[in-house]
């Protein structure tokens, strides 16, 4: 099939127009003309990425997180993005990214589904038409009431981490959650307005931390690749269905950092 042909649906089920105004989302390099057989998915599109795509043989990269995020006036090889384009270009691969528009109609629903939430709503609504709504991460009820301590470990259990940071006291009951994947502490208005008892989210500063707390909401910090890499699976599910005559891969899944004990 053309690569044209892939745009168009990922563009039919997340169109470009419901990503935030500030976002840059879409097909950011290459020429979509040509045939794709193979396409690998990740959430980032770092050099050693981009080099896994090109050795297991993939003619379409997509990610979640857009590689070229501002305004580019130069391509070339003296900087660390203008390499990568270089690389896209050299090995003649289109690259398409989809972020805010996959995190409000994908993301948000798939990370309530993780925690297997009831009784949902939208955290942050971006976008109503006609009385339907879309917007950014989701509000509900937890499986039953649980402790913060023992939340923490459902959420580690649940999104398959390593560890996840928690605010508050770890002996307080919650039994209503806010789940916005990413970044979400520009959210904690909406998470307090409605009456979440526990916040899970990713890049919680010390600050956010202390004054989520002192409002009577704990938090818990799964980071951004720890709530966010989910997206992989997720698409490779959805293309596989689509499009069974297609090769899918992801990328592997590692956290980017490392913690030293």
């Amino acid at each position: 099939m053309k690569v044209s042909e892939m745009i168009d649906w990922l563009e039919a089920h997340y169109p470009v127009s419901s990503a935030e105004s500030w976002d840059n989302v879409g097909f950011l390099v290459g020429d979509d003309s040509g045939e794709v057989h193979h396409v690998f998915l990740a959430l980032d599109l770092t050099d050693d990425i981009l080099t896994e795509a090109i050795r297991r043989g993939a003619d379409m990269v997509v990610t979640h997180h857009p590689m070229i995020f501002g305004g580019m006036k130069k391509i070339n090889n003296h900087d660390f993005v203008g390499r990568k384009v270089l690389k896209l270009i050299r090995h003649q691969i289109p690259y398409y990214a989809m972020h805010t528009n996959y995190d409000i109609l994908g993301m948000a629903q798939l990370s309530a589904d993780y925690l297997r939430l009831t009784d949902i709503r939208i955290l942050s609504v971006t976008k109503e038409d006609g009385g339907h709504q879309e917007g950014i991460g989701r509000v509900g009820m937890l499986p039953e009431k649980m402790t913060l301590k023992e939340c923490a470990l459902f959420v580690k259990e649940s999104f398959h981490l390593s560890d996840v940071k928690a605010y508050g006291d770890l002996d307080r009951e919650v039994s209503c959650a806010a789940i916005c994947t990413g970044s979400g502490k520009s959210l904690l208005k909406d998470v307090l307005a409605l009456g979440a008892q526990v916040y899970i989210t990713g890049d919680i500063d010390h600050h956010t931390g202390l004054d989520a707390v002192e409002q009577g909401l704990c938090l818990i910090d799964a980071g951004h690749y720890g709530t966010e890499y989910i997206f992989m699976e997720a698409m490779k599910k959805q293309l596989e269905t689509a499009f069974p005559e297609l090769e899918i891969s992801c990328a592997q899944v590692k956290t980017p950092y490392t913690i030293v004990i």
